[in-house]
């Protein structure tokens, strides 16, 4: 297994978890992500993964219905997602957004970071603990610094939020993603 597939598997067990752990009625309640529902943010991060994958060849079958079970629509969008993160796959060059870069590559440094912040937004949305740890906070902080001024153009970040100077760690890590915790 290569390190795309390792590191997708380790941002995908937790985000299941959650998932799992989201009663029905909360699917429809409001995420941290203005005008989306949890449901939502989960059909966002199914189709923005698969947009992703699929506009470099990949091959990754019918979407899911997320509206009809977004925690079952994400567990079978993740097995072909890992079944098709080989180790070719993820070598494979082009030109990205940020230059020359491998799907590998950006899919760790922007699909699976998404899975990270994300799992925050569904757990907020549902009422459940997002269970994120320092490693993981470590991984949100280096991602946004990697999207530089980008990580508040529109469609990305809201812009930061401003917290007391002695706000917990993930307070402070995610008010710098626009997201009040």
């Amino acid at each position: 297994m290569n390190e795309t597939r390792t590191r997708y598997d380790a941002a995908d067990r937790p985000l299941t978890a959650v998932l799992e752990a989201v009663p029905g009625a909360a699917w429809n309640a409001a995420s941290p992500c203005e005008g989306w529902t949890a449901a939502d943010v989960v059909a966002h991060l199914v189709s923005t993964e698969r947009e992703f994958l699929t506009g470099r060849g990949l091959e990754l079958g019918d979407a899911p219905d997320v509206a009809a079970d977004p925690a079952g629509a994400w567990r079978a969008h993740a097995q072909r997602v890992r079944e098709a993160l080989t180790d070719d796959v993820v070598a494979t060059p082009y030109e990205g957004y940020f230059g020359p870069s491998t799907i590998g590559e950006t899919f760790e440094r922007f699909y699976v970071w998404d899975m990270v912040v994300h799992r925050w937004d569904v757990a907020t949305a549902a009422g459940v603990d997002a269970g994120l740890t320092d490693a993981e906070l470590d991984s949100i902080d280096r991602g946004a610094d990697g999207f530089g001024p980008a990580l508040h153009s529109d469609g990305v970040c809201a812009p930061e939020v401003t917290v007391p100077a002695d706000a917990d760690r993930a307070t402070r890590v995610l008010a710098r993603l626009g997201r009040r915790a």
